[in-house]
């Protein structure tokens, strides 16, 4: 169950939660959409939707362990910026948060292919249109 409520474009508003996860060489992490979900072959940053009773950071520490098997916790975990963007049937709101501190390798667990990209390569990855935004953001950063 996600959160939603309705706004006056008559779209509901879906809130998710997204991660740059950086490797110690400033690569961030991509994981691909998998066949059968919307937007399936595009890549993204890991994340998800927020369930009721969570934090968007507690969501993503949550997320990044079911997704990708790694572990971190609320307080390596940073806000950047957030996107905003209406899809036909949603309005998408999206924080996107910066970790640079986590245990594990991650790997792909829901069938995922997952890449790690220099910053200046995110544009070379088809992404979703409310991750576009994002990534001259993660460039001046990294």
């Amino acid at each position: 169950m996600s959160a939603t409520v309705v706004s006056g474009t008559g779209h509901s508003i879906l809130l998710v939660v997204a991660c740059a996860l950086i490797d110690a060489d400033g690569r961030i992490l991509l994981a691909q959409r998998p066949d059968g979900k919307s937007l399936a072959g595009l890549w993204e940053f890991p994340g998800g939707k927020i369930e009721p009773g969570e934090t968007p950071e507690e969501t993503l520490v949550r997320e990044l362990h079911e997704e990708l098997g790694i572990t971190t916790k609320v307080a390596c975990l940073a806000p950047l910026t957030f996107a905003s963007h209406t899809y036909e049937k949603f309005h998408l709101l999206m924080p996107l948060y910066v970790c640079r501190r986590f245990e594990g390798i991650p790997v792909g667990r829901e069938g995922q292919a997952i890449k790690w990209v220099k910053p200046q390569a995110l544009r070379d990855y088809p992404m979703p249109p409310a991750d576009e935004p994002l990534i001259p953001i993660l460039q001046d950063l990294l």
